[in-house]
C-alpha cells in the first residue's frame, strides 16, 4: 500500500513535469493537466507527512509534533486501559451481555448430552486426582485425624445412646434383638452340650454317681431350653416386661443423669485413646487417598458414573426449568460483575504497564501493521482529491478571468 501511494505521487510528479515541458507548444488544455498534477503532488505530500508523522519523524527530521505514537506511547497505553475499563469492564455492560447469552440454558443443553457430561466428569476427576497427589500426606492426615477426634469429642455419648435405645423401643426393634439373643443362647447350649456336661462332671462331688450327674444335667438343660423358648415366644412375659422397664429406665438415666454422662465421656476418652483407634484414625487419609485415586482413574468407577449421572440430571434441570435458569444466570451475572468491579483497575493498569514496557519503535511498528494499510488510503485519496481540487480551482480561475 505504501508503494501504491508513493507510485501515485511519482506519477503526479511525472505528469507535472511533462505538462510543464509542453506548456508552450500545446493548447490551453495542458494547463488543466499541469494544475491537477501540481495539486495532486501537494495533496500526496501533505497526507504522506500526516500519516508518517503518526509513527515516526518524516525523513528522520525531529519536527515538533511528529512521531506521535512513539513520544506518547505511555499516555496511549493509559488511555487504552481507561477506555477498556470504562467501556467494557462495567457491571451494566457485562450484565447485559451475559443476560442476552442465556448461559444457564446453554450450559444445561450442553450438559444434558451424555458425552459432554462424560468429558466434564473426566476433567473433574483429573482435577481431583491432581489435587490429591499434590497434597502433603502428613499434613492432611494430621488434619483428618484432628477433625475426626474433635468431632467425636464434641458429641455427648450418653444422651445419644439413650436416644438410640428409645428409638429402638419405639419401633419394637429391641424385641427382635432380644429374641435373637435368646435364640442364639439356646443354639449355644445345643452346640456346646457335651462341654457343659463335662464341666458339670468336674464341679460335682466325687462321691455323686455319674448317672445322677447326667440326670441333673438333663433336667437343668431341659428347664433352661424350655425357659428360653417360652421367653422368646411370649413378649408379655413378666421377665421381658421387667427387662423393658429397666432398659427404659437406663435410657432415661443416660439422657439425664450427670453421673451416667460423666461415665460415658470417660469411656469415650478411653476408647479414643486406645492404640487401635488412634491407628485407625491416623490411616484414614491414606485409605481415602487410595480410594479417590482408584476411582478417578477408572472410567467405570462408581464415582465417575455417579458424577456423569449427576451432571446429566443437572443439565436436564437447567434446560427445562426457567426459574432455575434465572437463578443461575443471576448468580453468574452478580459474580462476574463483582469480579469486574473489583479488578477493572488492575486490568487497566495491566494494559498501561504492558504498553509502557514495549519499545517505542516496536510499538509504532505494531500499530502501523494493524492500521497502516487503511492509513495509506489517506495518501491515495489525498493525491486523487488534491488533483481534482487543483483542476476545479484552475477551471474556476480560468472562467473568472
Amino acid at each position: 500500500m505504501k508503494a501504491l501511494a508513493t507510485g501515485l505521487l511519482v506519477l503526479a510528479a511525472v505528469v507535472f513535469v511533462i505538462a510543464r515541458a509542453l506548456a508552450d507548444s500545446t493548447g490551453a488544455w495542458i494547463g488543466y493537466v499541469e494544475a491537477a498534477a501540481e495539486a495532486a503532488m501537494v495533496g500526496a505530500l501533505a497526507d504522506w507527512f500526516a500519516v508518517t508523522a503518526l509513527f515516526r519523524h518524516p525523513l528522520g527530521i525531529p519536527i515538533p509534533h511528529t512521531a506521535i505514537i512513539q513520544t506518547r506511547k505511555d499516555q496511549i497505553g493509559e488511555s487504552m486501559g481507561r477506555f477498556v475499563r470504562d467501556n467494557f469492564l462495567t457491571t451494566e455492560v457485562i450484565a447485559g451481555r451475559l443476560r442476552e447469552a442465556g448461559l444457564a440454558r446453554r450450559l444445561g443443553e450442553w450438559l444434558s448430552e451424555p458425552d459432554h457430561a462424560k468429558t466434564v466428569s473426566a476433567q473433574s476427576a483429573a482435577v481431583v486426582k491432581g489435587v490429591t497427589e499434590v497434597l502433603e500426606d502428613d499434613l492432611v492426615q494430621t488434619g483428618v485425624e484432628q477433625v475426626v477426634m474433635s468431632r467425636a469429642r464434641s458429641v455427648s455419648v450418653s444422651p445419644l445412646m439413650g436416644k438410640v435405645v428409645e428409638t429402638a423401643f419405639e419401633g419394637d426393634h429391641h424385641q427382635l434383638l432380644l429374641e435373637s439373643v435368646l435364640t442364639g443362647l439356646s443354639n449355644f447350649m445345643v452346640q456346646n452340650s457335651e462341654t457343659l456336661r463335662g464341666q458339670l462332671y468336674k464341679e460335682s462331688p466325687w462321691w455323686v454317681p455319674e448317672p445322677v450327674d447326667d440326670a441333673v444335667y438333663d433336667k437343668v438343660y431341659d428347664v433352661a431350653q424350655n425357659f428360653l423358648a417360652t421367653l422368646a415366644a411370649d413378649r408379655e412375659h413378666p421377665l421381658r416386661v421387667d427387662i423393658d422397664r429397666r432398659t427404659m429406665k437406663l435410657a432415661d438415666e443416660l439422657k439425664t443423669s450427670p453421673a451416667m454422662q460423666a461415665r460415658g465421656e470417660q469411656l469415650k476418652e478411653e476408647l479414643l485413646a486406645h492404640p487401635e483407634v488412634r491407628a485407625w484414625s491416623a490411616s484414614l487419609w491414606s485409605r481415602i487417598k487410595v480410594g479417590l485415586l482408584d476411582a478417578t482413574e477408572d472410567p467405570n468407577s462408581e464415582l465417575r458414573m455417579r458424577m456423569e449421572d449427576a451432571l446429566v440430571g443437572a443439565g436436564g434441570s437447567l434446560q427445562d426449568d426457567p426459574a432455575l435458569q434465572a437463578r443461575i444466570d443471576t448468580w453468574i451475572i452478580d459474580a462476574t460483575g463483582y469480579v469486574a468491579e473489583q479488578f477493572r483497575g488492575e486490568v487497566s493498569d495491566l494494559i498501561a504497564t504492558t504498553v509502557a514496557r514495549w519499545d517505542t519503535e516496536e510499538t509504532a511498528d505494531r500499530i502501523e501493521l494493524q492500521v497502516g494499510r487503511d492509513l495509506q488510503f489517506i495518501r491515495i485519496n489525498g493525491t486523487i482529491v488534491g488533483g481534482l481540487a487543483g483542476l476545479v480551482i484552475h477551471t474556476v480561475s480560468e472562467l473568472l478571468l
